[in-house]
């Protein structure tokens, strides 16, 4: 197979890659490394099989190229992490929406399959913990920039239902809940690697708010390796299907158990969410996904816990 990844460079984008090479497939790379680096890629550059094209994903002519030469799209390309999308509203919204139009418009015309990478972040202020794909989601207010991300990503998933239901484009839309693992960064405030860069040096890690949030954290080769198994399922064409996991813990545990993990000097400091994104931010308690779709579908459950998750990002910083 050959395999189109937006967003290839990316920090899920590169194990997708590494993991379909390694299976025997043919992939190419659509990065425009806004977000993506291509040292990401760059253990991989001698396969005669991969090929980086470095472009937008809103550039129509190269879409349009990237997506008649291959078997099937993995769309991965978006704006990534809260600290981005309160820096760079504008650019979030148009890369989103315009991006994710031409990919599904492109591949409707030459029978491509798609699978659209959403995000949790689409369940918005909702409270029926755990998430399910169909429940209902609380959107924020249109004047808090923290959920124009929410609100692209719940727009991306509305096209690619409108393209199932009116051609039967065969596309699945997943759900990715705090993935994490080697290669990501906490440049745009995620919070695991930025965690661990500031507890390798002693610094302080900064707990926003009451540290009382929680998320579940999913390891990027369980995620992978979940990727690729509802692309190769018939029956996820039509559906959205969440991927996380479903072990939960608050902020400030993680911030204590990353340092216990380093061996670090590091103290835990507390911020105001107001002081770090400006007056009324809002944030989502709990974040935790039903996953029993993906586990009837594919079978999928992750594998590894926590303390592999933070073993290996921690092996990862070190190195580098």
């Amino acid at each position: 197979m050959h395999y189109l990844i937006t967003g290839g460079c990316g920090f899920i984008g590169s194990h997708l890659v590494e993991a379909l090479l390694a299976s025997g497939h043919q992939v190419t790379v659509l990065d425009d490394l806004s977000t993506g680096a291509i040292s990401n890629v760059q253990a991989m550059d001698g396969d005669d099989r991969l090929q980086v094209l470095i472009g937008s994903v809103t550039d129509k002519d190269l879409v349009h190229e990237a997506v008649s030469q291959c078997d099937a799209v993995f769309h991965l390309a978006s704006a990534v992490g809260v600290q981005l999308i309160m820096e760079r509203p504008v650019e979030t919204i148009d890369t989103i929406v315009t991006g994710t139009q031409l990919v599904l418009e492109r591949a409707n015309r030459y029978r491509k399959p798609v699978l659209l990478t959403s995000t949790s972040e689409v369940y918005g202020k909702s409270t029926s913990v755990p998430f399910q794909e169909d429940g209902d989601r609380l959107a924020g207010p249109t004047t808090k920039h923290r959920w124009a991300y929410a609100c692209a990503k719940a727009l991306d998933e509305f096209l690619a239902m409108a393209y199932w239901k009116s051609s039967h484009l065969p596309v699945v839309v997943v759900r990715l809940f705090n993935t994490v693992g080697p290669r990501q960064t906490g440049q745009y405030g995620m919070v695991i690697p930025r965690f661990v860069q500031h507890a390798l040096s002693n610094e302080p890690l900064q707990v926003f708010g009451d540290g009382q949030q929680s998320r579940c954290f999913c390891h990027v080769a369980d995620v992978v390796r979940g990727l690729i198994q509802l692309m190769d399922c018939d029956q996820a064409n039509g559906q959205v299907v969440n991927l996380g996991s479903t072990q939960e813990v608050s902020i400030r545990e993680l911030a204590e158990k990353v340092i216990a993990h380093t061996g670090s000097q590091s103290k835990i400091q507390m911020r105001p969410y107001d002081d770090v994104f400006g007056p009324g931010f809002e944030d989502m308690q709990r974040r935790v996904p039903s996953i029993e779709k993906a586990r009837q579908l594919v079978n999928w459950l992750p594998e590894r816990d926590l303390d592999q998750i933070l073993t290996d990002v921690v092996a990862g910083l070190r190195t580098n």
